[in-house]
């Protein structure tokens, strides 16, 4: 009788320790919150299928998402502490560090990469351009300069047998491409969807300048400030988290009939475009030989002085 008295108390003491431990992690991951800035582009929507695919409310995040179209309204964001992390294209975190302006990558974004070729140079079909010297003197748009865009145009031109010294550069929105294209104001222009797959259709597509910078690299990412992410080491790690997470269901194919349906939702994507256009990958990991192409593309044609990736990676101990 005392026996199973003493083996039924030490049952229950059991079963209220399993309980309390279960219980124990929720209660000590009190929700945190975070505010994000990004551009309402797919590149940057991978924290709007965190949110509806509540990524972010599992690690215990109450997320504050801002939709920005220019990229220097979040730098300015972000560099004034009126958000906590920003979306943007490693170029212009290159040039800020030159600049001594304590931007840090702390997660990866989208990704170029051979299994998604989504960004190509187009020329009207009566063109008769082919890839090298027969660029020289002529004039292509991208959709920003001092950006990915123009300097990856640049890189393919001089890798091709051109001298990118020679051609005229000029910023052009996507949507006027290519009415400029087919009356001879350009002589070509770099595309990325969701116009890409359109321009298919109608012009001739002659290389793919990201090529150029590299066969696979990272295009853009998640940045805060140094002093942010010293201070927030909790937050940051459960955003970064959220981060591989989202990549890592992105990124399958069965998945994106359901990341379409956010992504049009976020953005000003047709859903008829989004069905036909190639979608964008991410990276799952934030590494520095992901970063380096782009650091070194840049420094070649803004110019500066290149510098190891590893430098706006940010780490434990800065």
């Amino acid at each position: 009788m005392i026996y199973r008295m003493l083996r039924f108390a030490v049952v229950m003491l059991l079963a209220v320790g399993l309980l309390t431990g279960a219980a124990n992690p929720v209660r000590s991951q009190a929700t945190m919150h975070l505010r994000i800035m990004t551009s309402p582009i797919e590149n940057g929507a991978q924290v709007y299928y965190a949110k509806d695919m509540g990524f972010f409310a599992k690690a215990g995040i109450d997320v504050d998402i801002q939709s920005v179209q220019s990229g220097s309204a979040i730098a300015s964001g972000v560099a004034s502490n009126a958000t906590d992390i920003g979306f943007a294209s490693l170029v212009p975190i290159a040039i800020a560090h030159t600049k001594k302006i304590p931007f840090v990558l702390v997660a990866a974004g989208s990704v170029w990469t051979q299994s998604a070729k989504n960004s190509g140079l187009f020329v009207s079909p009566s063109s008769t351009l082919k890839p090298g010297k027969d660029f020289n003197g002529k004039t292509l748009s991208t959709a920003g300069l001092g950006t990915l865009t123009e300097y990856a145009t640049r890189a393919w031109v001089d890798q091709n047998g051109g001298d990118q010294s020679t051609v005229k550069f000029v910023e052009m929105g996507y949507s006027v491409m290519p009415a400029a294209l087919s009356s001879g104001r350009i002589d070509g222009t770099l595309v990325n969807e969701p116009y890409f797959s359109l321009a298919k259709k109608t012009d001739r597509l002659l290389g793919y300048p990201y090529d150029a910078v590299a066969k696979d690299f990272l295009i853009a990412g998640w940045f805060t400030t140094t002093q942010w992410a010293k201070d927030n080491p909790d937050l940051l790690d459960r955003f970064i988290s959220v981060m591989r997470e989202t990549a890592q269901w992105a990124n399958k194919k069965e998945n994106q009939a359901k990341s379409a349906e956010i992504l049009t939702r976020y953005t000003p994507i047709d859903p008829s475009v989004v069905s036909t256009m190639i979608r964008v990958r991410f990276g799952e990991n934030l590494v520095a030989s992901a970063v380096q192409p782009q650091v070194d593309v840049a420094a070649k044609y803004a110019p500066f002085l290149t510098f190891p990736a590893q430098e706006i990676i940010y780490s434990r101990g800065r």
